[in-house]
């Protein structure tokens, strides 16, 4: 089954886990409306002329590129890919091309981006691009960027056993943790300690508590516990009521 970009639109991944940016700031990042009401009662329906469909590439949905490829009025053409079940490539992967002029190289995933099943490998898989060219007075510049790769069919994790590519399944090990292991030597593929750096903290560990961070004793402290009563059973629990009234008989026809 194959589902076009439009059913990738929820970038909760994209900003949590790489970005930590909150989910409410890129979609009103996102946003491309003409019109809309203002605050209050609504007494007609919103505008109609919202965008919905965006076209994904390499740049984040919050930057001003981004807005560019999806200016107002523009039309990009469908991209058809095949949605990955549970994504098992992570930042600071050590992988091996399959294709291309860099086919056979070794290199780490430097950047992922979910929405179009790709991954940018740091240093490899470079096209020379010319920016600049067209100023007055300047005949522009020659640098060298990197392209993404496809996770399904163009890349493959590497074994640090033996530093060659495998194929890879994920299993339990006796203290039940779920872990990437290689088919061909049964050996445990670890997760980098770079899938978990963002823009705040290189690891979370690392993290120092802000002056405005709610404390992590105070997230982690328990102030509610669950039992078989209703809101109102419970109430007259802590204030020492007893029911002592006999309800009536009711019959059922």
């Amino acid at each position: 089954m194959r589902f076009s970009t439009a059913l990738f639109a929820r970038i909760g991944k994209w900003s949590k886990q790489f970005s930590n940016l909150p989910d409410r700031y890129i979609e009103r990042a996102m946003e491309q409306v003409y019109w809309r009401n203002p605050k209050g009662i609504q007494y007609k329906p919103r505008a109609a002329h919202e965008r919905k469909k965006f076209h994904f590439s390499v740049h984040r949905p919050w930057t001003m590129k981004f807005k560019e490829e999806n200016h107002p009025g523009s039309q990009n053409p469908k991209v058809w890919l095949e949605p990955i079940k549970e994504w098992s490539h992570f930042r600071g992967d050590r992988v091996e091309i399959l294709v291309g002029k860099d086919k056979g190289k070794q290199g780490f995933i430097k950047e992922i981006i979910e929405e179009r099943n790709w991954v940018i490998v740091e240093g490899l898989n470079c096209k020379l691009e010319k920016i600049g060219e067209g100023v007055k007075g300047f005949t522009g510049v020659w640098i060298q960027t990197e392209k993404p790769l496809l996770v399904t069919t163009e890349i493959s994790l590497v074994d640090p056993s033996d530093l060659k590519p495998t194929t890879f399944e994920w299993r339990y090990t006796e203290e039940g943790d779920r872990v990437r292991v290689s088919t061909r030597t049964g050996r445990i593929i670890p997760f980098p300690a770079s899938m978990e750096e963002t823009i705040d903290y290189k690891s979370k560990a690392s993290y120092k508590e802000q002056p405005k961070d709610t404390m992590a004793s105070i997230v982690s402290e328990i102030t509610f516990k669950p039992e078989l009563k209703t809101f109102e059973m419970d109430i007259m629990e802590k204030m020492g009521i007893e029911e002592d009234r006999i309800p009536a008989k009711t019959y059922w026809y």
